[in-house]
């Protein structure tokens, strides 16, 4: 290709593309001025208008372009009907090339005439695509085959079109801010290469078949991870030209020879979408192009999908494809937490604090397809989505409308995920085309699962790294490891931490396993478990700390503290009533957690249902356990009686004297959670309630049956970010081991602080930043250098733009003004109000 034609190519393309952004604008602006009952004829007529514009291109440019038509043709549930139906075309009947140019690039390849080679070569391609077409044949041997061969001079053409798109790309992302694809367009010009090397596809396919097990018998006794369909054998291969086995089958397009032979087309979808979950999940190396094109059915019952074309596959790392599970179960889940974690592990970072947006957008992520005739509802739910979303982060941001619209929410996308993304999209578009729907979370979760698992339950047997790799510290540390090992073989331990102080100095200091279910990376010394009662004992211990510092009285009424407490018979309550469980509000809170388990979350409602509360005994003389009530009457009298809020105290008093930086907390901040460890239900334990009958000393609400039903329930709830980083000072505290034997270390001798804790433990303990920042707000602006003059100047401008280009784009479409002509004038338009 001549450096002529590739001007002419890039100037043809960037021409197409500044026209249908251009269109689009107009359309846009049309609207405003259109009867509401117009409106979607207009919107109709400009989709119809672009999509043949884009597909006489496509068709003119082949190469790269064709891929994207593609692409864009399996988008049923998202791209307008026009594109669908007219781009549709693109995935198998390109116009086909020359048979002199076939046979020449076989015969140099393969180094034989065609006599040599074949007993019989079809002239009619099979299919014509973007960078080959495909012909029967069969070999002297007489076994059918294709043969795949590329089309000439395909390299040089694909390699400007990554340049062009690249181009158009970062032109988007100056125009548009908010729509940024840098990320998707660098890892398909990395990946889109190596298409061209056919030697690479062949090897692709072998490893794709043999990591699936394709066979061409059917097996009606497959495992539940087992997939069930077909690969073509590779015969030979070289960089231009690919021989395959030939199998018989139906195009997935072809809907009526699919009807015709009696395919059950959503079976056969669900099984495609089962082997690209394999693939990601369990073998970590997955085809990144699942268009219709790709994929044929056998035309034998059992009808089974046949899986065509390797050239563009992607291969994870053992972290990625942990994290991409990880991602995927957490979004089941709705744990805020893993997602996090998970997005930190891939390098997905964020520019501000946004779990509950992140949430939402990985579930839509993962959502069920919808119908092709669905489009205009999908479309709808999407958009309100995205403007709610982008809602939140403006008020978090504090931007402007302007700011707002060139503000990215994502600061770093790693480009392992790109054609992850794009395997998703197109099966969704795959399955909207088919119009099935397929429930992604069903389907594709027990090969998330297993892809944790495998790693999770490698023991101490398998693992020898299961015990994290630190200094034993004392003959009884070495014998709880040999015991800690003895139980993690046994599946008596999914991760644990021990830590124990011996007069004043650390005696034991271990930790094992893993962070979670779906988490299999190690438990260390920093990891922080979420704990229950244990942070009672935190709680306690604040107030003790105010009576020791004069703020406070453990005879002393709360009611003189705190005198909104003092309502319904409460005034008689002394603080030491709250300490020793003796206040009669056992049951101050109860109905509050079956009316809505999420009133815990905040703060001042909690401290105004014990205001309003009533004591069920006299004060001080019957003993039941506060079980949830004592965070909320503690932390009423820590902030009244210091004047100062609960965290504040906490920090104070315990964490900042004892060392335990970014290591104790009752309510988590953001920045921690790559070092949460998740709850999971130890079910057998929970069985054994089923036999303790009911205690005298615990109130009516807290019973064992009450508390093995909280306890199935307990995971789901304390797992989620929102409940995490909420104040519960009866249970929700987050923290090591060893900043907890740290705490009660200095209990136990008095509330001496003991020596520092040892070095050898890495990170050392309290090195860790307490609050980490984060870059929510706003940053300062620019001072404005104009004068009134000067704004008033660009404003005329702006307005003059919009017109002459609005009067431009009537004249093109009356074709006063030819297309080129028409962008000529445009970008001089721009050029005059950018200057």
């Amino acid at each position: 290709m001549g450096w002529g034609n590739i001007y002419r190519r890039r100037v043809r393309v960037f021409t197409m593309a500044l026209i249908v952004y251009l269109d689009y604008k107009g359309v846009q602006q049309r609207e405003k001025w259109t009867n509401k009952s117009r409106q979607a004829a207009l919107w109709e007529k400009a989709h119809e208008r672009n999509a043949k514009r884009v597909l006489n291109l496509i068709i003119e440019m082949e190469g790269l372009w064709v891929k994207l038509g593609q692409y864009m043709s399996t988008r049923a549930d998202v791209l307008p009907a026009a594109y669908i139906r007219l781009l549709k075309q693109l995935q198998d009947s390109l116009p086909p090339r020359p048979l002199e140019e076939v046979y020449s690039t076989i015969q140099k390849e393969l180094g034989k005439s065609m006599d040599e080679l074949f007993a019989d070569f079809v002239n009619e391609p099979l299919a014509t695509a973007s960078i080959a077409q495909v012909h029967r044949a069969t070999l002297l041997n007489g076994q059918e085959v294709v043969v795949k061969v590329q089309h000439d001079g395909v390299k040089t053409v694909i390699l400007e079109d990554l340049k062009n798109a690249k181009s158009i790309v970062d032109w988007i992302a100056w125009a548009e801010p908010q729509y940024n694809f840098n990320p998707m367009i660098d890892e398909w010009c990395k990946e889109a290469p190596k298409e061209l090397d056919f030697n690479h596809e062949a090897e692709n396919t072998r490893t794709v078949a043999k990591n699936l097990g394709c066979r061409n018998q059917y097996d009606e006794n497959m495992n539940a991870n087992r997939v069930d369909v077909l690969i073509p054998d590779v015969i030979q291969s070289t960089e231009k030209v690919l021989v395959l086995e030939y199998m018989d089958g139906i195009r997935l397009n072809d809907l009526e020879s699919l009807e015709a032979f009696g395919v059950n087309k959503q079976k056969i979808v669900e099984e495609i979408t089962r082997a690209y979950a394999h693939q990601i999940y369990v073998d970590g190396f997955f085809n990144g192009d699942p268009h219709p094109g790709n994929f044929l059915v056998s035309k034998e019952s059992p009808h089974r999908p046949i899986l065509l074309d390797f050239g563009l596959t992607k291969e994870l790392s053992s972290t990625i494809k942990q994290a991409l599970a990880k991602m995927f179960l957490a979004s089941a889940e709705g744990d805020h937490v893993a997602l996090l974690s998970a997005f930190a592990e891939m390098g997905l970072k964020l520019r501000l604090d946004i779990p509950e947006q992140a949430m939402e957008v990985t579930t839509v992520f993962f959502r069920a397809t919808t119908p092709a005739n669905e489009y205009h509802k999908t479309m709808k739910s999407l958009a309100d989505q995205r403007v709610k979303n982008m809602k939140v982060i403006q008020e978090k941001m504090n931007l402007d409308q302007k700011e707002m619209k060139r503000f990215n929410p994502v600061d770093a996308f790693p480009g392992d995920i790109v054609i992850f993304g794009r395997v998703l999209n197109l099966l969704r578009g795959l399955s909207s085309t088919m119009n099935v729907q397929i429930v992604y979370m069903d389907i594709m979760r027990p090969f998330a699962e297993s892809a944790l698992s495998g790693y999770i339950s490698r023991g101490p047997s398998v693992n020898d790294r299961w015990i994290f790799d630190s200094p034993v510290h004392s003959d009884v540390e070495a014998k709880l490891r040999q015991l800690l090992i003895e139980m993690g073989n046994n599946d008596k331990i999914l991760g644990i931490q021990v830590c124990a102080y011996k007069d004043g100095e650390v005696i034991i200091d271990t930790a094992a396993g893993v962070l979670g279910k779906y988490d299999p990376r190690p438990v260390k010394p920093d990891s922080l478990f979420p704990v229950f009662s244990v942070t009672k004992g935190i709680t306690a211990g604040m107030i003790h700390w105010l009576v020791d510092n004069g703020q406070l009285n453990l005879e002393e009424n709360v009611a003189n503290i705190w005198p909104a407490f003092a309502s319904n018979g409460k005034d008689v309550i002394k603080v030491h009533h709250v300490l020793n469980h003796t206040s009669g509000l056992h049951n101050a809170t109860a109905d509050m957690a079956q009316e809505n388990p999420l009133l815990m979350l905040d703060w001042d409602e909690c401290l105004n249902r014990i205001c309003m509360s009533v004591p069920e005994s006299e004060p001080g003389k019957e003993q039941f356990y506060h079980y949830l009530s004592f965070g909320w009457l503690c932390g009423g009298i820590i902030e009244h009686a210091s004047g100062k809020k609960f965290q504040e105290i906490l920090e104070e008093a315990i964490v900042r004297p004892l060392h335990l930086e970014g290591e104790m907390y009752i309510g988590i901040p953001p920045g921690v959670e790559s070092r949460l460890a998740a709850l999971t239900v130890d079910t057998d334990d929970l069985s054994k309630f089923s036999t303790i009958t009911n205690r005298p000393e615990l109130p009516s609400t807290f019973q064992p049956q009450q508390i093995a039903q909280l306890a199935t329930t307990l995971p789901v709830v304390f797992n989620t970010l929102n409940v995490r980083r909420a104040i519960i000072p009866a249970a929700n505290g987050h923290l090591s081991a060893r900043a907890l034997a740290r705490y009660y270390a200095a209990l136990a001798d008095g509330g001496k602080i003991p020596p520092p804790h040892s070095s050898a433990s890495k990170p050392v303990l309290g090195s860790h930043p307490h609050i980490p920042k984060l870059s929510s707000q706003k940053p300062p602006k620019s001072e404005n250098v104009l004068d009134g003059s000067k704004q008033l100047c660009l404003v005329l401008l702006k307005v003059m733009k919009k017109f002459l280009v609005m009067k431009i784009l009537r004249l093109m479409r009356a074709e006063i003004l030819t297309e080129r002509v028409a962008v000529v004038m445009i970008l001089a338009v721009v050029k005059l109000v950018i200057i």
